[in-house]
């Protein structure tokens, strides 16, 4: 049986990016080109996935290490058919096989209709098909060039094409199939005689032609998927397609998003019937948002759950957190990762939370700190406390237990634990455990001096 194997083009430096970061490191819609791409290739079910890496191959490899995916490093960088030879050995390791190559600057690559090309392929007689592409303007790309039948002849570059070869508007998407090992006694014929002087991986095309005509093109229905990223603009354009697909299949499905231009939403994002995004909002990763949630203006969500009913409020920043149902998170409100609140939680503006667990119907209404914390249920945090969880070497847990009252401008220096149905005076510093039903407070006496601002201005004459 042959294996289906798929060898991405990774190693290019991309210097129309302008940039120092690899190209295929550039985030699309919160993930790298690369990491897009690659996701894509799986739900082909491939028996083997290669890359080929060069420009920064150490760091291109690390954001592909949580992928099953081999790398091999091209070096130098020689072409697309050098590219091929780098992973030869690879290759010929696997034995009979229908070979996919794809350049890795091509994430939005329709993948069902690519699937459709390889089963097609992988029926047929022929030893190699490229996916081609027809363009209004196709300067820059290499023309598809047909025999009387139809058949793909050759593929010719701009740069070696003549005036007349110019005007074919079909071109080469840079997308091929190939027959496993069939295909190297080709490969070894390919030279650098062009502008380039490069190894061209089109230039099998007119081999494989001259000698059997066993060559063949498939046609792409959609251009622009097909077109890799190679400028600051091209990426800008792929995000943006991306980003109106993400958030026309969310409306499609009883989303209700409002002024929609102004919204980011990643593909790995859920959202349920029912949620209400609102403009200038920004919803990140795993993120899961249920039925009857609202996320008001300028909030980001990354990574969190968000229960049913519950409403983030304007510029809120929810990281990492699981909300539970029916809360109210916000205005200008930071949860923190580690974050996890009951049912009817209320954490209102300034209230910044990290690796804080917070019981039923708690609440902390106004500018608090609460790190390394277990709060009961039923329990009101007043405006300005603290929970002091770093001594300068380790961070400290602090337990608030159910129905506890905690005054304004309260400070609670972990390791402390407060009983259930305790009262902490406002302005206290707990050093202490408080035990269960206890009033705790801290306050110095209030000393009223009279007389005292009639004598002071009489000094000051």
């Amino acid at each position: 049986m042959r294996k289906k194997i798929v060898l991405i083009l990774a190693a290019g430096k991309g210097t129309r990016m302008k940039s120092q970061t690899p190209k295929v490191l550039h985030t699309l819609l919160g993930k790298p080109i690369i990491s897009r791409l690659v996701e894509s290739i799986i739900a082909l079910n491939p028996q083997k996935i290669i890359v080929v890496v060069g420009h920064e191959a150490e760091i291109v490899k690390k954001a592909l290490e949580n992928y099953d995916v081999e790398t091999v490093v091209q070096e130098p960088q020689l072409g697309t058919a050098h590219a091929l030879m780098t992973a030869r050995k690879q290759l010929e390791e696997e034995g009979e096989g229908d070979l996919l190559i794809v350049s890795g600057d091509v994430p939005l690559v329709p993948i069902d209709e690519l699937g459709f090309f390889y089963k097609m392929f992988s029926e047929s007689s022929d030893i190699a098909s490229l996916v081609s592409i027809n363009l209004e303007n196709p300067y820059g790309y290499g023309r598809v060039l047909k025999d009387f039948e139809g058949r793909l002849r050759k593929v010719v570059e701009e740069k070696d094409a003549t005036p007349a070869q110019k005007t074919t508007k079909e071109v080469n998407s840079g997308i091929y199939f190939m027959k496993i090992p069939e295909i190297f006694e080709y490969l070894d014929k390919i030279t650098t005689k062009n502008e380039q002087g490069e190894y061209y991986l089109p230039d099998l095309f007119s081999l494989i032609y001259e000698k059997n005509k066993k060559v063949n093109s498939f046609k792409g229905s959609i251009p622009e998927r097909y077109l890799g990223i190679n400028s600051q603009f091209e990426l800008s354009r792929a995000e943006e397609w991306l980003r109106v697909s993400v958030i026309g299949k969310l409306l499609s499905e009883g989303v209700t998003i409002k002024m929609p231009d102004t919204v980011w939403i990643e593909p790995e994002v859920s959202i349920r019937s029912g949620a209400i995004i609102n403009p200038f909002t920004k919803i990140c990763g795993e993120t899961v948002i249920e039925t009857g949630c609202e996320v008001m203006s300028f909030s980001t969500i990354i990574d969190s759950k968000i229960d049913t009913g519950t409403i983030i409020r304007e510029y809120s920043l929810i990281e990492k957190t699981s909300v539970g149902k029916n809360c109210k998170i916000g205005p200008y409100c930071r949860t923190r990762e580690g974050t996890i609140t009951g049912n009817n939680v209320k954490l209102g503006n300034f209230v910044e939370t990290k690796k804080a667990i917070i019981g039923d119907g708690s609440k902390a209404n106004h500018l608090s700190y609460l790190g390394d914390v277990k709060i009961g249920s039923k329990t009101n945090v007043g405006a300005g406390t603290i929970t002091c969880n770093y001594d300068g070497k380790n961070k400290l847990e602090t337990q608030i237990g159910d129905n506890v009252f905690i005054g304004s401008d309260t400070q609670l220096v972990a390791p402390v634990k407060v009983g259930n149905g305790a009262y902490i005076g406002a302005g206290t510093t707990i050093t202490k455990d408080v035990p269960e039903g206890s009033l705790a407070i801290s306050r110095v006496n209030q000393k009223n001096i009279e007389g005292w601002v009639e004598k002071k201005k009489k000094r000051e004459g």
